[in-house]
């Protein structure tokens, strides 16, 4: 596997995203990462917006810490594709990239549906992974009526193309009640940029492969509760956004883990109060 640089899109400027991106082949998609900074290695992933949401987070920590960042394919500066991706091959992605990079004593940090696929790479690469971070995410099948329900919504072809149309997802989430409450304007149009039309598609692909992925669960239920159940664990959550209990559950599964709330935070607690989330993930990795 070779890495390549790729050419930064207008839309993209250093002033915003000041650090280069280069291409990894993973079968036959590119795939882009943000691999800055030295010393002992966070890999950040998200599956279904892209790296952009880490920026502040990565600023915060690249001066002291090697910072890997992935855009899931279909999103940001990866790949478009015409088929409907799943998280085992964003789980297959994130795998590839610690190989590639040949990534060692690694701190694992994961959001939203970034859960399942990154934990799922951690469960496959055991003795890569040091620590883990759950930043409001989950990696279990989903239970209950009001988390299904939401998968099933949110995956639904009426969300699919009404999003694919309209773009209200990335409207949305761009808000300062998401990742975008310390952010300029200028900022959120950079991100929604990165959520085009293809993009928005594959994020609700995603959603609807999180509703029925049960391989996947099952292989990461084994790694949790087997080789990566000595991990330290970290889980960070917006003091207004845990509606489906997932601190207890995170807890449940890693009694040590230690737990932050960020206060006033919402679904994007790394862009809440990114310099708060980033000193515990610096502390959670030096340990």
């Amino acid at each position: 596997m070779t890495l390549a640089p790729i050419d930064r899109p207008a839309w993209l400027p250093a002033s915003a995203w000041p650090w280069p991106t280069t291409g990894l082949m993973v079968g036959p998609d590119r795939v882009a990462i943000t691999d800055i900074g030295q010393g002992h290695t966070l890999l950040f992933v998200h599956v279904g917006t892209w790296s952009f949401v880490w920026r502040d987070v990565l600023a915060h920590l690249h001066t002291r810490f090697r910072c890997v960042a992935i855009d899931p394919v279909g999103s940001g500066l990866s790949d478009r594709i015409d088929r409907r991706p799943t998280l085992d091959q964003a789980a297959a992605t994130i795998t590839s990239v610690i190989d590639a990079l040949d990534l060692r004593d690694v701190t694992l940090v994961a959001h939203d549906l970034g859960g399942p696929a990154a934990f799922a790479a951690a469960s496959r690469r055991p003795d890569r992974i040091a620590s883990l971070a759950a930043v409001n995410c989950f990696a279990w099948r989903p239970t209950g009526v009001l988390f299904r329900g939401m998968l099933s919504v949110m995956g639904s072809a009426p969300a699919r193309e009404s999003d694919a149309l309209l773009a209200w997802l990335p409207a949305m989430t761009s808000t300062r009640l998401g990742v975008g409450r310390h952010w300029k304007r200028t900022d959120r149009k950079i991100f929604r940029a990165g959520l085009d039309t293809s993009a928005r598609r594959a994020w609700h692909a995603y959603f609807r492969d999180a509703r029925r992925a049960e391989d996947l669960y099952r292989e990461i239920h084994t790694g949790l509760t087997g080789p990566l159940a000595g991990k330290p664990l970290l889980s960070v959550f917006g003091e207004h956004n845990d509606p489906l209990g997932f601190q207890p559950q995170w807890k449940a599964l890693f009694p040590d883990a230690r737990q932050l709330k960020v206060l006033s935070g919402n679904h994007f607690p790394m862009c809440d109060d990114p310099q708060f989330v980033g000193s515990a993930l610096g502390a959670l990795t030096a340990a």
